[in-house]
């Protein structure tokens, strides 16, 4: 693999799910994910797995910032280069605007912090919580937030201080609570796929 992401690439693919791992995962962490989702959609998809940039300080997983303590100060660099990242990904063939970016845990995080303002189709978080003084913008994609009742590592209120901060926004913010903890259970990927068909797989447009 590239040594920054995994690329499933779909022969015909309109659309482009992009996947960003927790804390101490790495890139092929949420792939089987993206490949289930993928196959539960009309429209073809192309996979890319992001792998956050820094080694975990205290294994051998990856980091997007320092979080166990954590480093706060380093959020904006690294959302500001998470941002470039996903930028580069968009192609004639498939622009953002049909790029949905999901995340979990610390992926989460970064996917509301980097894609809420980017031109995307959609953004999946779960487990999710916002990075201090975070604000939300008025104009972003719509949002599913997917969050665990007894997630006894990010707090379900997280959850509902995203959703808080998202509510002055022009666009949809779902939140889907579920009985368990900090994890993608199947009724949370069933959620994932009611989305991803409602953001992708839309008639085409009649000239």
């Amino acid at each position: 693999m590239a040594a920054d992401l995994l690329r499933q690439p779909t022969t015909q693919a309109r659309a482009r799910l992009v996947l960003l791992h927790g804390w101490g995962a790495d890139a092929g962490d949420l792939m089987p994910l993206g490949e289930a989702l993928a196959e539960a959609i009309a429209t073809p998809l192309e996979l890319v797995a992001l792998q956050a940039p820094q080694l975990q300080s205290q294994g051998s997983g990856r980091q997007w910032y320092g979080l166990f303590p954590a480093d706060w100060a380093a959020v904006p660099a690294a959302v500001e280069e998470l941002k470039e990242r996903i930028n580069n990904l968009g192609s004639a063939e498939i622009p953002l605007e049909a790029t949905v970016l999901l995340g979990f845990s610390q992926g989460g995080a970064m996917t509301m912090a980097a894609g809420c303002d980017l031109h995307l189709a959609g953004l999946i978080a779960c487990s999710a919580y916002p990075h201090p003084n975070w604000q939300a913008p008025v104009t972003r994609p719509p949002v599913l937030l997917l969050h665990g009742r007894h997630d006894d590592v990010v707090p379900h209120s997280a959850a509902l201080a995203l959703k808080n901060d998202l509510a002055l926004s022009n666009q949809a913010c779902d939140l889907f609570s579920f009985n368990n903890g900090h994890a993608i259970p199947v009724e949370a990927q069933a959620e994932m796929k009611k989305a991803l068909k409602r953001w992708l797989d839309q008639p085409a447009q009649s000239a």
